[in-house]
């Protein structure tokens, strides 16, 4: 059963500031990383479950191509985006707000 995608308002800024960054660093890369980002959550959406639960029943699901992650929880009816993370950052940066 395919979930309902909720992104929090932090973690969809992140998201398109990483675009905008990769946009300016080759034109079409920040594209290229929305789609993978679209890509990652969408399989997220099908089968949230295959991706194991770290601290507070958090999951992440890796992107390809890109050092980053898609951190989330399920909920009753729907998945709720906390972080789109680069894999370098301090983790307790998002952890903080959620």
């Amino acid at each position: 059963m395919k979930s309902e995608i909720v992104f929090r308002a932090a973690a969809q800024d992140e998201f398109m500031e990483a675009a905008a960054w990769y946009e300016a660093q080759r034109p079409g890369l920040g594209a290229e990383f929305i789609s993978e980002i679209d890509r990652c959550v969408a399989k997220v959406a099908q089968h949230p479950r295959q991706y194991s639960a770290t601290q507070d029943d958090i999951r992440r699901a890796p992107v390809a191509r890109f050092p980053y992650g898609v951190h989330f929880r399920i909920e009753a009816r729907r998945i709720i985006v906390l972080a789109v993370f680069h894999a370098s950052r301090d983790p307790a940066i998002w952890r903080a707000r959620h």
